[in-house]
């Protein structure tokens, strides 16, 4: 969705360009230039390639530092540089102008988009914070930024609205990575309910209700319903290339809430329609853990059948004494654990996601030892196929390790030759 919001971004400098110089030709009947300065500023005006303008304005500040119309004339500097697509030229621009202009939203908006894309790329933690921090400081100067002297009222109110999204969404970036969620929420709902529209086409907008559902995921403790019915919104109108990221988050939510996927196309239904939950749409929520390890436990004869994703949920929150009542109906014996995710692997041991909460946020929940030392590891992310046998477990975080684990080498397919005889 980038080029959406680039192109969303170059909109906005077009509108305040248009505002800047009709600001500009209402006021030229002050500005007082000699003949000389005149004649560098029409020659610049009237160029008719933009890198050609851009030059030839850059060339008239550099002779008139002090011109009556820096502004206006950087403003389009500014704009010029971002429709070449030039990131350094349009931020030193963009500097320029805050310079002389701090309440500038067309250069703020530009050093918000340019500078976070900067920062997302960095790897070290701590510098890839600072950037954000940074960011975050030019988008809250844009909320913070004052009417120009001469912009009508309501032109300024519809320019707020197309650039504050840009802001919020920046300040609520900086917040995840601090994991402020609090904060990311209360920034994220301001902007999708500022922007409503944006949220069911490709746009920034539309990537941060997916954004703000990830942010009631990653509470302490998770709000899956919110999670379920902001991600099931941003599922609803998204790409189709980005449906596959989204969805799973969506349904694995609404399970964590609900209990199942039962009913989940009524959320998906009314999500649709609505970018924020009714106050009369209802979902039930899920027995309580204590609730549901005792039936299970009531309404198993043999605790060794139950399902995986059951015992797993007794051993991790169950009482001691019906975590160890389960894993002793299976400890010893062997089990084949198919399509289960690689999380890190040695050649004595592998460590695997198997559990839908596991495979969500990449971490093992399995621990598998193997027979005789591995000759290939799989990569981290592979899904394999895995034997092993029960042999011990910790609650608090839940992990099960398993003894004698080998792969399973899948079989080479069967070749069939049907030979002709010819009589």
């Amino acid at each position: 969705m980038k080029k959406v919001v680039l192109a969303s971004l170059l909109a906005v400098a077009g509108a305040v360009l248009s505002a800047s110089l009709t600001y500009a030709q209402q006021s030229s009947g002050s500005i007082q230039m000699s003949q000389a300065e005149y004649a560098a500023y029409n020659k610049a005006n009237t160029e008719t390639t933009a890198a050609g303008k851009v030059a030839a304005f850059e060339a008239y500040l550099k002779a008139y530092p002090k011109s009556a119309v820096k502004d206006d004339v950087l403003n389009q500097i500014l704009f010029l540089d971002s429709q070449l697509g030039d990131q350094t030229a349009t931020l030193n621009a963009a500097d320029q102008l805050l310079a002389i202009d701090p309440n500038n939203l067309r250069a703020l908006t530009f050093e918000v988009y340019y500078r976070r894309a900067d920062a997302d790329k960095l790897t070290d933690p701590a510098a890839k914070q600072a950037a954000l921090d940074k960011v975050a400081t030019y988008a809250q100067e844009g909320l913070n930024a004052k009417k120009p002297a001469g912009m009508a009222d309501a032109d300024f109110a519809t320019l707020k609205s197309r650039t504050d999204p840009t802001f919020l969404s920046a300040i609520a970036d900086d917040d995840m990575a601090k994991k402020d969620n609090a904060d990311a929420i209360k920034v994220l709902n301001q902007e999708i309910n500022g922007d409503a529209e944006d949220t069911t086409k490709p746009s920034q907008t539309l990537q941060d209700v997916y954004i703000l559902a990830q942010a009631y995921y990653t509470e302490t403790p998770p709000d899956y319903l919110n999670c379920a019915w902001y991600a099931t919104r941003a599922a609803s109108y998204a790409p189709a290339a980005y449906k596959t990221t989204i969805e799973p988050l969506a349904e694995y939510c609404y399970k964590k809430y609900h209990g199942s996927i039962d009913g989940y196309p009524a959320m998906q239904t009314a999500a649709q329609a609505s970018l924020n939950p009714p106050a009369d749409f209802k979902v039930t929520p899920a027995p309580k853990p204590e609730d549901v390890i005792t039936n299970l436990i009531n309404t198993t004869p043999d605790l060794a059948t139950l399902a995986i994703s059951d015992r797993e949920f007794v051993l991790q929150y169950g009482t001691p004494a019906d975590a160890e009542k389960v894993f002793d109906a299976v400890k010893g014996k062997e089990v084949q654990l198919p399509g289960v995710t690689v999380v890190s692997a040695t050649a004595d041991s592998i460590q695997v996601a198997v559990s839908d909460d596991a495979v969500q946020s990449k971490t093992a929940d399995f621990t598998f030892n193997m027979k005789t030392p591995l000759k290939t590891l799989p990569s981290v992310g592979d899904t394999i196929t895995i034997n092993g046998t029960y042999d011990s477990y910790t609650q608090k975080p839940l992990m099960i390790t398993m003894t004698n684990s080998y792969i399973e080498v899948p079989k080479p397919a069967v070749h069939h030759y049907h030979h002709r005889v010819s009589h």
